[in-house]
């Protein structure tokens, strides 16, 4: 299975955020609502999950 990676970097944020978050796709998700939710404020809801979803990438495979 294919590790998944969730940048904050990638996204401005008032805190210049700068956590990435590898793992599998389901612990990533978690994780990166988690921390949506206590640090950025967000709302936890199906639609905040889905957008974090979206935005997760494959793991690059270090050479």
């Amino acid at each position: 299975m294919t590790r998944k990676v969730a940048d904050c970097r990638r996204f401005p944020s008032e805190t210049n955020c700068t956590l990435t978050i590898t793992g599998e796709e389901d612990e990533v998700l978690q994780a990166a609502t988690e921390h949506a939710v206590s640090v950025h404020r967000h709302q936890d809801s199906p639609e905040l999950r889905e957008q974090i979803r979206e935005f997760l990438e494959d793991e690059k495979a270090l050479a």
